[in-house]
């Protein structure tokens, strides 16, 4: 239930009902012209109606009738052809805000915007009809399509991080959001963003390294923001987790100021240090390194410039709260290699804020010890090294300068819009999506039996089916005949027994990786120096993405996915390396590559032999995978005996792609709907603006149907038709059955009478009406025309 103040929980106790609301439109106060509301909210499910596993998701509907005001009539004020200075109050798009309650207070009821409106030419009335925050979610829907998952065999994404991801696309974060999302050439940009929010999917990047599931947990409890990456101590052969990611744009260094940043929490995980790695493609084999650790049990800070093999120099900074405080810490560095040579020494720099608000920055210091130079190199990937709870990893290049504690610290910059659940249904690859994103997340929804809402204040609310899963054993708020109701149905169907429960899935664990599509660059590209060539190639749906190519030189060659940079278009001419950076991304069915020269020379896309060097290879499973399913049944069950076998099988769906996660959906709808759950509806109640869906109620009804029972609500509807009159209604669910069937005194009649037949005519009839063969021939009658003549 919403929280009131005491002033509204003692009027609503003491029976008050003397209502009252506040409606804003276009941010203007039209409280005094609403001539009747409506607000109703429910869950839509193709689950029979009184399972107790609702899912699917609930979009809040408003409607407003407004009267004009200062002389002018509604539609004169807000039609579609009013003056833009009022009519844009009413417009398509614009926002709505309505509470409603008591003189005592009024609570948040709708926060959303205008669908459509509707003015009637001749009266004073115009009706706007509003929908919630599932309005800001009919965008596209797109998902990344990583390869990682089937080729580590291992589950890269859940089904969670699907919907925070859809979300994040629509400007709802659940955590601090991306830094620089959008390309611009002269603005910095986000390489590398993974939430963690219950998969090493990224939203910029791809993942490369997956670690093996036994050795992780996704945890909400101690996430410093909403969902986090837990370490485990039992993974075998190392002291810390580590995940990497492709970046989505191989920069250049020397060249780029990359900030490296992540939210931990130093009181959750099995250790005390936590590193951010990013290796770089030399020349040659060996790989160059720029690595930010953090020790909390030491309250210290390294930053090292050297190589992967071991080289190198670092410099240490001692932060007091490190090992003071324990709880969120949003830690980073910067490492710039700005540089016009082609080698650099770093110049490096750590920044952290501590669970108290404080925030910390080291003094900026340069290398100068030779180990610790970087000659021209790519970006290849950055690794995530934890021993801590890890949320929100980012990775930003193109900084125009040493940022300041501002420019880090994120506060006050985002808004959380957006709760999640525990992560759910683990994906070895996520699953094809069209539509909106409203629709996909619907979509998943009930493929997961979980719940999807917009809440009163417009925050988005994801919950499991665990949500339903155990009967509650306090109610939020009691409602009784004596007082509160003044009419319920309670209804009992078989059609809502389900105790022979089927899920089908996807299984993938057999499932390999494979080449797919193989592209070869027909023609030597050119790269003007200072300037960016983009180049376009066709990706079928189906086929997976690829991260940046690599670039080769003249020591060793990346096989698949690569490129080489040559400032001369002839065979023989040598590799350049560190100059170019690599944009690689999906887009409208092509893949996009955009090449941006660092140097002032001219550079081609040549190979060793004087070819074209551009050369794409992706990845795709070996096989599809198998559909299988998983069943919850209990032979010669008590629901068996008194209702018979209900059989329950789930479509099929490419969210479900894990046996335990099948096995748990069954489960869960069997203890749902073995028996069947009355379902109490058109509960027309005495008005209470603290209800919300999801509430657990207890009815007691001493008046009629003589009940005592808890039950969720799963609909409200409530209206109002003139000033002070407001009719709430609500559709409850049970949260249990009634009880096993007793039949006590009953002596139920058999599904077929059991009366014996009449047998018909026996031989010794037969043989008196037809003493011979040839009588009985003679007589031209059926055998079953001779058996029931004896009848």
């Amino acid at each position: 239930m919403r929280a009131s103040d005491q002033k509204l929980t003692e009027s609503l106790e003491a029976g008050s009902r003397v209502t009252a609301h506040t409606t804003r439109v276009g941010g203007q106060d039209v409280t005094e012209q609403v001539q009747s509301w409506q607000l109703e909210r429910s869950y839509s499910t193709d689950l029979p109606d009184a399972m107790r596993a609702f899912s699917g998701s609930s979009a809040a509907q408003l409607q407003l009738q407004l009267s004009g005001t200062g002389g002018t009539s509604a539609p004169a004020l807000y039609s579609p052809w009013a003056p833009r200075s009022t009519g844009d109050a009413a417009r398509p798009g614009q926002s709505v805000v309505h509470s409603y309650g008591t003189d005592a207070g009024t609570l948040p009821a709708f926060r959303g915007s205008v669908r459509n409106r509707s003015a009637s030419s001749g009266t004073d009335t115009v009706q706007l009809t509003a929908l919630d925050g599932a309005e800001r979610l009919h965008g596209p829907a797109e998902l990344p399509k990583p390869y990682a998952g089937f080729y580590w065999r291992r589950p890269v994404a859940t089904a969670t991080w699907c919907v925070d991801e859809l979300l994040r696309q629509a400007g709802l974060h659940s955590c601090p959001p991306p830094r620089y999302p959008e390309f611009s050439p002269t603005e910095p940009l986000t390489l590398v963003y993974a939430s963690l929010h219950g998969g090493f999917a990224a939203t910029y990047g791809q993942p490369e390294i997956v670690p093996d599931p036994r050795h992780y947990s996704w945890t909400r409890d101690g996430a410093p923001h909403e969902m986090a990456l837990v370490p485990h101590a039992a993974a075998p052969d190392t002291a810390a987790m580590t995940a990497s990611w492709f970046p989505r744009s191989r920069v250049t260094v020397p060249g780029s100021r990359l900030l490296a940043e992540a939210w931990v929490n130093n009181a959750v995980g099995f250790g005390s240090t936590v590193a951010l790695e990013m290796d770089l493609n030399r020349t040659g084999t060996s790989t160059g390194r720029l690595r930010l650790a953090f020790d909390f049990a030491a309250g210290k800070v390294y930053m090292h410039s050297g190589t992967r093999e071991g080289g190198g120099w670092y410099f240490s900074w001692t932060f007091t709260a490190l090992k003071e405080q324990r709880g969120v810490f949003h830690i980073g560095g910067v490492f710039d290699t700005v540089s016009s040579g082609t080698s650099v020494l770093p110049t490096v720099k750590p920044y952290l804020v501590a669970p108290d608000g404080t925030r910390y920055h080291g003094t900026a210091t340069t290398f100068v010890d030779a180990s610790a130079q970087q000659p021209s190199s790519e970006l290849y990937q950055l690794r995530l090294v934890t021993q801590l709870a890890t949320e929100a990893v980012q990775l930003t290049s193109g900084l125009p300068a040493l940022p300041t504690l501002d420019e880090f610290d994120q506060r006050g910059r985002w808004t959380k819009e957006a709760r999640l659940d525990d992560a759910i249904l683990p994906l070895h690859t996520i699953p094809r999506v069209s539509g909106s994103q409203w629709e996909v997340i619907t979509q998943i929804a009930k493929a997961s039996m979980s719940t999807a809402e917009f809440d009163e204040r417009g925050v988005f609310q994801w919950r499991n089916y665990t949500r339903f899963a155990k009967v509650p054993t306090a109610p939020d708020l009691t409602l009784t005949s004596v007082r509160d109701i003044a009419s319920l149905t309670v209804t009992e169907e078989i059609d809502a027994c389900r105790n022979y429960c089927v899920q089908p899935y996807k299984d993938w664990s057999s499932v390999a990786v494979a080449g797919g599509t193989t592209y070869n660059d027909t023609v030597v590209r050119e790269v003007p120096g200072n300037s960016s060539v983009t180049l376009k190639y066709v990706l079928a749906d189906e086929e997976f993405d690829v991260g940046p190519p690599n670039v080769d030189d003249d020591q060793s060659v990346a096989p698949g996915f690569s490129v080489r940079f040559a400032a001369v278009n002839a065979a023989g001419a040598a590799a350049v390396k560190g100059a170019v950076d690599i944009l690689a991304r999906r887009e409208e069915g092509h893949l996009v590559l955009r090449f941006t020269n660092r140097t002032s020379q001219r550079l081609y896309t040549v190979s060793e032999d004087g070819k074209p060097s551009v050369h794409i290879q992706t990845l795709k499973p070996s096989k599809d995978p198998v559909e299988r399913q998983a069943t919850s049944w209990a032979s010669g069950s008590t629901s068996e005996k008194y209702y018979g076998r209900q059989e329950y099988h789930a479509e099929a769906s490419d969210w479900v792609q894990d046996y335990r996660a099948a096995q748990d959906l069954a489960s869960a709808m069997r203890s749902a709907g073995q028996y069947p759950v009355p379902v109490l509806g058109e509960v027309e109640v005495l008005y209470d603006p603290r209800i919300q869906l999801g509430d657990v109620v207890r009815v007691v009804d001493s008046s009629g149907a003589a009940l005592d029972t808890y039950a969720w609500v799963v609909g409200i509807k409530t209206q109002s038709s003139g000033p002070g009159t407001v009719q709430q209604t609500l559709t409850l669910r049970g949260t249990r059955t009634n009880g096993v069937p007793a039949d006590s005194g009953l002596t139920p009649d058999t599904p077929s009478d059991r009366t014996p037949l009449p047998t018909g005519a026996d031989y010794a009839d037969v043989q008196a009406d037809y003493p011979t063969l040839g009588d009985l021939t003679a007589s031209r009658l059926t055998w079953r025309e001779i058996k029931e003549s004896g009848l």
